[in-house]
């Protein structure tokens, strides 16, 4: 029962870390907005025109397969580490990894995310 209770401790402040802030920054944020205060700027500079521009898909979607790809260098790096001492196992376990991050890439190229329009 001893292992269950700080592991049930960990969770509770893994939940709380984030989430007290985020509930005692309003309460406590000094409210005194102006006119000077609410209008946009950009570099110390009032902006000219639309202040809200939209962006390209394309941006985005470049910034999901990036991911994808940063992901797998941070699960690939502990395992070339530990590779001689974890064996023929985990070289097909890392195989089928690099299989459906393979197939996500032949998605992505498939459905055009990596193509520039």
């Amino acid at each position: 029962m001893d292992g269950f209770a700080s592991l049930g401790i960990m969770f509770v402040l893994a939940f709380a870390f984030p989430v007290f802030p985020l509930i005692v920054a309003p309460i406590l944020q000094p409210r005194q907005p102006t006119a000077e205060k609410r209008i946009p700027y950009e570099c110390g500079v009032d902006t000219i025109g639309k202040t809200k521009v939209r962006f390209h898909i394309g941006y985005f979607m470049y910034a999901l397969v990036f991911l994808l790809f940063d992901v797998e260098t941070i699960f690939l790096y502990p395992w070339a580490v530990k590779y001689g001492q974890l064996g023929l196992f985990a070289l097909c376990e890392m195989l089928v990894f690099v299989g459906i991050l393979a197939i996500g890439l032949w998605y992505a190229w498939k459905k055009g995310a990596l193509s520039w329009k």
